[in-house]
């Protein structure tokens, strides 16, 4: 079997084991990459009170989303050590009983210097940790990648070679794909993709973007596709999306949308196309056809272009044949996936950043003042609750059977019915 073909069979291997492990939300944006969930008996209103199992504080400030293992829940955080405006930070792997909420380790991973300037939206832990099952993945940009035992957190490994100048800090989270760890680093002075082994954390590739932005830095997460049987990885940058092989990162395609840059939203694929965000300052949305990509197909494989009401950070959302956006200014859409042509537009109100999530056959919301919005998806908007936590907000859902975490400036709250 040549090496190709052994490297398909694992990424098929991966997913299925994926799916055998039922409801666990095992990287950003859930086990699909794509904020799906099969989950059901979910709550549609909470508060501060209401439908709260549990409220737990968190320690130090990261926005890095919450993920489920097990009876367990793993996240990051950055806690400041000194004084000032930039202090030196404790760049930290946090475990919880899903159950009760309670800490049951919190390990220091990296050190990362003081003068370390971020976004005012950004934290220090912005990245998702990701785990295949057995051991977790953390990273946080060029401060550092590491490989964490699930049970107490210690570290089987750590990997600092990938360095490069982060502008407003870090944000893209790691990916798993057929035994590589395969994270984006697109700083201010060079962007490039990269794989780690799994196993030891030693380098596998690296590969530089065949790209010449004006403004390099972008905070992409990868998203694996399979297109006619064969895993492509797609890595979002500035100036452009790209397709690499994962096995040897060999760039397979790409899709140009010059000027863009500081790229958030995680793509999402289904029905055929690929849907992506191009970033600031004016976004837009692009539906790609990768079927037959080879090479620069910026004229030939894009179906259809959105601009108005395109988010900067918040991920699209596929449902069926309807794609939903959610705009930084609180503008939801929803538009026909083949066409782009609009269905219904609305505007919710407040500031978005966190990712929209499907589940119980609604939609999920969350504002950066902490409420959440849920909508009953389909051709006509219907808002069927809104609730309010009161408490900052940046990061995505994480979600099972009949419950919510939800993650606040200073708490982790689980939500379910009673």
């Amino acid at each position: 079997m040549s090496h190709r073909l052994i490297f398909v069979s694992t990424c098929v291997c991966l997913f299925a084991a994926s799916l055998a492990r039922g409801e666990d939300w095992t990287e950003f944006r859930g086990r699909s990459g794509q904020g799906h969930s099969v989950a059901t008996g979910l709550p549609t209103t909470w508060s501060e009170t209401e439908n709260v199992a549990w409220k737990q504080e968190i320690p130090g400030h990261g926005w890095s989303s919450p993920i489920i293992l097990g009876d367990h829940l793993y996240l990051t955080t950055a806690v400041p050590e000194g004084d000032g405006d930039k202090p030196a930070q404790s760049l930290r792997t946090l475990c919880l009983d899903k159950r009760t909420g309670a800490i049951r380790w919190n390990v220091e991973v990296f050190k990362q210097p003081e003068g370390i300037a971020i976004h005012g939206k950004n934290s220090h832990a912005s990245p998702t940790p990701i785990t295949d099952g057995k051991r977790l993945v953390v990273h946080f940009g060029t401060h550092g990648t590491a490989c964490l035992a699930l049970a107490d957190g210690k570290v089987l490994w750590q990997n600092q070679e990938l360095k490069y100048a982060p502008v407003h800090g870090n944000g893209g989270s790691p990916v798993l794909v057929g035994g590589l760890v395969i994270v984006c680093c697109d700083g201010g002075d060079q962007q490039f993709v990269a794989a780690l082994d799994f196993e030891t954390g030693s380098l596998r590739w690296k590969t530089p973007r065949s790209t010449k932005p004006k403004l390099g830095f972008s905070f992409a997460t990868p998203l694996l596709i399979d297109v006619d049987g064969v895993p492509q990885v797609v890595c979002q940058a500035s100036d452009a999306v790209l397709a690499y092989s994962p096995a040897d990162g060999k760039e397979l395609w790409k899709v140009d949308y010059p000027g863009g840059y500081s790229v958030v939203p995680r793509p999402v694929f289904g029905n055929g196309l690929l849907f992506v965000c191009t970033g600031y300052n004016t976004p837009m949305v692009l539906a790609i056809r990768p079927q037959g990509a080879v090479g620069d197909v910026t004229e030939t494989h894009v179906a259809w272009k959105l601009t108005k009401g395109a988010p900067h950070n918040p991920s699209p959302l596929l449902v069926g044949t309807s794609l939903y956006l959610v705009s930084d200014k609180g503008i939801a859409t929803c538009v026909d996936a083949a066409t782009g042509d609009q269905i219904w537009q609305e505007r919710l109100g407040g500031e978005f950043s966190a990712s929209p999530l499907f589940a119980d056959g609604k939609i999920y919301l969350q504002n950066e003042a902490g409420d959440g919005i849920v909508l009953k998806p389909g051709d006509q908007f219907v808002e069927l609750a809104r609730n309010a936590l009161k408490e900052k907000s940046l990061a995505s859902y994480a979600v099972e059977d009949g419950t919510l975490f939800i993650r606040v400036e200073r708490h982790l709250y689980r939500i379910q019915n009673p």
